[in-house]
């Protein structure tokens, strides 16, 4: 079984520990070796064992102490990064943090033609909820939609709330079938939530508009055609996905 040796593992402070430890005990006969000549054998070996015994009884606990200090750090530094990275309502990326990890994915593929597909998902007639039943329902209403996201996607899919009713979804290495496979799913995964603000049931439904690419472009690119894939998407009436190809910024308006 591997060692877990992360910051934020008890592996980590045993072995900085154990091996510390070691360190100081080796120091300790080391220096002393050098009157060991002298020592008769009962005075040598009392030799030894304080070289060893009294490192250890001083190195285990400050080196526990420590490594432990050092382990809370690590994990109040991760708990911070989590909060700093995530939607404290829907428990998704914020924007910030799903642009960046889009951003940077793009910026490691341009050596490398390698696809994928970005989602816009707003919630249809949003407004309605928050006016009809109040934002406490509404908001359940986005916590819901993004756990339905979340259930259809696959572990290197990445999804981010974008702000208000919107939400991104990132699907590398998708080809358009399988972006609008994934669309339709979410689509019909969410229209068929149970949503009972006040008992009386409400039929939740998002329209989805997604940009697919097969080549290196800016992200800004990718989100404007996924911008108007879905604006295309409630213009057909909501409730519905569209897809389209991204393209390079100087053909955008003949897209």
């Amino acid at each position: 079984m591997k060692l877990d040796l992360s910051p934020v593992s008890w592996g980590r402070v045993i072995f900085t520990t154990v091996v510390g430890t070691a360190i100081c005990v080796a120091a300790a006969i080391y220096v002393d070796s050098f009157n060991f000549a002298s020592f008769d054998g009962p005075t040598r070996l009392r030799a030894l064992l304080a070289d060893v015994l009294l490192p250890t009884v001083l190195a285990v606990p400050f080196l526990l102490f420590f490594s432990g200090k050092l382990r809370e750090l690590a994990i109040a530094h991760e708990k911070l990064t989590v909060y700093a990275s995530t939607d404290s309502l829907t428990q998704v990326m914020n924007r910030g943090a799903f642009s960046t990890l889009v951003d940077a994915y793009l910026g490691e593929i341009e050596a490398r033609q390698v696809r994928g597909a970005l989602l816009i998902i707003d919630a249809d007639h949003f407004k309605s909820v928050n006016d009809r039943y109040g934002h406490e329902r509404g908001d359940e209403a986005l916590v819901r939609i993004a756990q339905a996201i979340k259930s259809v996607l696959r572990s290197p899919d990445l999804v981010g709330r974008l702000g208000g009713e919107e939400f991104g979804v990132f699907l590398p290495g998708v080809d358009p079938g399988q972006a609008e496979h994934v669309a339709e799913r979410i689509r019909k995964t969410i229209r068929e939530l149970e949503f009972r603000p006040a008992g009386a049931e409400h039929r939740l439904s998002v329209s989805v508009g997604g940009a697919v690419f097969d080549r290196p472009l800016p992200l800004r690119d990718i989100l404007r055609i996924a911008d108007r894939q879905l604006y295309r998407a409630k213009e057909a009436g909501r409730d519905r996905v569209s897809i389209g190809p991204a393209l390079p910024d100087g053909l955008l308006e003949a897209a």
